[in-house]
């Protein structure tokens, strides 16, 4: 089974209760049942239409998803998740290291084949944060181009905030005022304020973006500077404080929470919802949309401060790839509770890729396209 592969698109998650029944399985995703006759309703799959692609290379991981457009959103066929750690050390030297290119060239090689096997007719290869930042990004993207035979694209930050934005947005509760979202990644974390959303008759809904930031603070550079395996309480409240001036400036010109709630987005929200739920293995369709009350997201931060590095390893939704990695996102969400504090949270397992594929498809109208006799109309 791939290292990731789900079947759901840009579709809103309904309210419920996350308390229900626990289960696991062994992957968060799956692939969606590849049958003939699915696709002749509105949502159903359209087999014959294009195939498109979104790759989000991070500082932390590498991600693909692969879908097809349905009338109102899209249904993935392929997908594929890999932690690489390609920004490792890149605090200190400035460059990516050989060690993570080789990981990164590997993934990306897997990646180039699943575009391939599916026969992808429009795609979207996105670098973040450590290819912006690196001395060597531009030699990396050559490489991958000579090695690998793919086009990576170094996307700005403001990009990587709207693309963000877009991915998210059926997560918004219709009936809040805004939302501020947040997206912590390995090398920076964006903040986005969104007011209402813009509805549409197809598709997923407009992101309203009415300030952002793109704060240099990720998880990866953060848990460098102050420790990843061993946290004290020391380190936790200065990594907080780290953030915090960040935040603090971007809540200063664009503060009040009223009629808000908070979205996050990142590894660092869906492992925190499932320690929190107690799941046996981590469960997206447990996690995705899922709400949080403040006091729950902190007393999992507290539970993981007081473990033991191998106690973090052991957590079945953290495992030995997150464990020097969580407490630094935890000091990164926990800034944002206390410049922002809304009473709940909801969680995205969704973003970049998802904001791209929605771009990607709104730009050839399919959105706009009615389904005839096995085709896309205008």
């Amino acid at each position: 089974m791939d290292d990731e592969a789900r079947a759901t698109g840009l579709d809103p998650v309904p309210d419920r209760d996350p308390r229900g029944p626990r289960r696991g399985r062994r992957s968060p995703y799956r692939h969606p049942r590849q049958d003939h006759h699915d696709g002749g309703g509105q949502g159903g799959l359209d087999v014959s239409g294009p195939t498109y692609a979104a790759l989000d290379l991070g500082t932390n991981n590498c991600r693909l998803l692969v879908a097809r457009a349905t009338r109102d959103s899209f249904r993935v066929v392929d997908a594929f998740s890999r932690i690489i750690r390609l920004g490792e050390g890149i605090t200190s030297s400035g460059l990516l290291s050989e060690a993570a290119i080789l990981r990164a060239v590997d993934a990306l090689r897997v990646c180039r084949a699943k575009m391939r096997n599916r026969g992808v007719t429009r795609s979207r290869l996105i670098a973040t944060e450590a290819c912006r930042s690196a001395g060597n990004g531009q030699e990396f993207l050559e490489r991958i181009r000579n090695e690998v035979g793919i086009e990576l694209e170094i996307v700005d930050r403001e990009t990587e905030a709207r693309l963000a934005a877009t991915g998210c947005t059926p997560l918004v509760d219709p009936g809040a005022e805004g939302v501020i979202l947040f997206d912590i990644g390995g090398g920076s974390s964006e903040l986005v304020r969104l007011g209402r959303c813009s509805p549409t008759q197809h598709g997923p809904p407009h992101p309203a973006i009415d300030a952002w930031i793109s704060m240099p603070i990720g998880v990866v550079t953060l848990a460098e500077r102050h420790g990843g395996v061993t946290v004290s309480r020391e380190s936790f409240e200065a990594m907080i404080a780290e953030v915090a001036v960040y935040v603090d400036r971007f809540a200063a010109e664009h503060g009040g929470t009223a009629g808000l709630h908070l979205l996050g987005t990142s590894g660092t929200v869906t492992t925190v919802a499932g320690v929190h739920l107690g799941l046996p293995r981590y469960d997206r369709s447990r996690v995705d949309g899922c709400w949080l009350d403040i006091a729950e997201v902190r007393t999992v931060t507290a539970g993981l401060l007081d473990a033991s590095y191998e106690e973090r390893v052991a957590e079945p939704c953290i495992g030995k790839e997150r464990a020097d990695l969580v407490l630094a996102g935890c000091a990164i969400l926990e800034a944002m509770l206390q410049m922002w504090p809304c009473e709940r949270l909801r969680v995205a397992d969704r973003g970049l890729r998802e904001g791209i594929l929605a771009t990607l498809m709104a730009e050839d109208g399919v959105y706009r396209s009615e389904r005839r006799s096995g085709y896309w109309r205008r």
